[in-house]
């Protein structure tokens, strides 16, 4: 019986092994797809950003410095990552026809909240450099739209933004006139 006996052990070993090589093997594909699903939100994440940012005039300094920023605190990349990811989703963002493209997987992925920190996002971007247009609130409404952001919770983290901007700079709103004419209208 020495010799069934080994035959058994040596089987049990063979079987343990495909099973542990199994696991291992579905944890690295799971952890695979959940790496390129997250690297496949951020880019539209980024993309969407640099859209708004970008639709009336290239994007300034102030506009891609706080790009970066967001990018670094929000999602904890590095300067390398977050300047390859900016890199990326605006090669993506120049060749988009529409919001959709970027809003349809955001919707399938993000909660309200989710959604939500898009919007604001959007809002303290344009308002890096303090220089908001009516393209810029244009974009930011259908994007917010499409987001199934309301109009209310718009206006409330625009005026959010605005009012954490104006508690940072000694310098008031009024003296820009562009955000000034924009805070009367409300949108």
């Amino acid at each position: 019986m020495g010799a069934l006996d080994s035959v058994r052990e040596i089987f049990g070993l063979m079987m343990f092994g495909s099973i542990k090589a199994f696991i291992s093997k579905f944890v690295e594909d799971t952890n695979q797809r959940s790496y390129f699903e997250q690297k496949g939100r951020l880019i539209a994440i980024t993309a969407l950003l640099i859209r708004v940012a970008t639709v009336h005039r290239e994007i300034s300094e102030a506009r891609r410095a706080k790009l970066h920023a967001i990018l670094r605190s929000r999602y904890g990349l590095d300067d390398i990552a977050a300047a390859q990811l900016i890199f990326d989703a605006d090669a993506i963002a120049r060749t988009a026809i529409d919001l959709y493209r970027f809003t349809r997987p955001l919707n399938e992925v993000l909660d309200d909240e989710g959604r939500r920190r898009i919007v604001q996002m959007m809002w303290e971007i344009v308002y890096a450099d303090r220089r908001v247009n009516e393209f810029e609130e244009n974009i930011i409404w259908r994007a917010a739209d499409l987001l199934g952001v309301s109009s209310r919770q718009r206006v409330e983290l625009r005026q959010k933004i605005m009012a954490n901007m104006e508690a940072l700079t000694p310098t008031k709103f009024a003296d820009y006139p562009n955000i000034a004419s924009s805070v009367v209208t409300g949108d």
